[in-house]
């Protein structure tokens, strides 16, 4: 029996989602379970670069390149938290893998890691994270607020962050802008 979990998914806002922490947004989903949901929203840069989080945190970025990284607005929890999307290698205080080709880490070891040139190559930096209670993703995706879509590293890593929304509704066949807005069950 296929699990109807959405962890290592992608969640794609539907055009007419005008929540604007999530409105033409793409949250990858880390955690999904009968307790609720977990993800970060992946395409949201904020006017904020690695540089100076590592800056504040006394940690110099070993290159101007890392320093000018982009950080995220994962989503509206806890915004005051960093999450780092990256692939799997060395171990890190507190990280969970979520598939073999990703992993979510929270802890100041990788940022010490990643300012002193040793962090995993391919990270995605955000504040904050998308949650969900028990059922709550469940019903949004019932009421047409997202679809969702196999993960793709190659979107989280490598895809500019303006082009992330419709490349992974391109997963799906699916171009956005021919979508209707309207509503309608059959």
């Amino acid at each position: 029996m296929q699990s109807s979990y959405l962890t290592n998914r992608f969640l794609i806002a539907m055009p007419q989602l005008a929540d604007p922490n999530f409105s033409h947004s793409v949250a990858y989903i880390f955690s999904h379970n009968a307790d609720g949901a977990m993800g970060i929203v992946i395409n949201k840069p904020l006017e904020l670069e690695l540089g100076e989080i590592l800056s504040q945190m006394e940690l110099g970025p070993c290159t101007e390149e890392l320093g000018r990284q982009s950080i995220y607005h994962g989503g509206p929890v806890h915004v005051d938290r960093g999450f780092v999307l990256h692939r799997p290698g060395a171990l890190w205080q507190s990280s969970i893998q979520v598939c073999e080709d990703i992993e979510v880490t929270t802890s100041r070891d990788i940022l010490e890691a990643i300012a002193d040139g040793e962090g995993p190559e391919q990270t995605l930096v955000a504040l904050g994270y998308a949650g969900w209670g028990a059922g709550q993703l469940e019903q949004e995706l019932k009421e047409n607020a997202w679809l969702s879509s196999p993960a793709s590293t190659d979107i989280i890593f490598n895809i500019p962050d303006q082009h992330r929304w419709a490349a992974a509704a391109a997963l799906l066949g699916i171009r956005l802008e021919n979508l209707s807005t309207d509503i309608g069950h059959a």
